[in-house]
């Protein structure tokens, strides 16, 4: 059972990481703490990381449609703080945002927990 429970959630460690990535990427590219760009990926990174953890644990429809509407946020986000002229840092968000709304669309479309949430079962 936890093999099977394992290779189901692997959407969610991915998210994981691809949060951890995002909270990280303002030291890793050399931005400022306290810049629009950093704060944006410390809040957006901190919550995908939180509900990845959390989903891990126990699924829930809620937390991945979070983290769906998180990962849009952050696709935008390069025209939204401005960093659209820094490629790796608007590359960087623009990965991470549509691989994290792909992998919680792939993850509501597969998961029967999620099924039996979404339909009320």
């Amino acid at each position: 059972m936890a093999m099977h429970l394992s290779t189901r959630r692997w959407q969610d460690q991915a998210i994981l990481l691809l949060g951890v990535w995002l909270f990280v990427s303002p030291w890793v590219l050399g931005y400022p703490s306290e810049s629009p760009p950093a704060v944006n990926a410390f809040i957006a990174g901190a919550i995908i990381v939180a509900l990845a953890a959390f989903d891990l644990y126990k699924t829930y429809v809620w937390a991945v449609l979070v983290n769906i509407v998180v990962g849009a946020w952050v696709a935008v986000s390069p025209w939204l703080v401005d960093v659209i002229s820094d490629r790796a840092m608007s590359a960087s968000m623009l990965i991470v945002g549509l691989a994290t709304i792909v992998l919680g669309l792939w993850e509501m479309r597969t998961d029967p927990d999620l099924h039996q949430q979404w339909i009320g079962t």
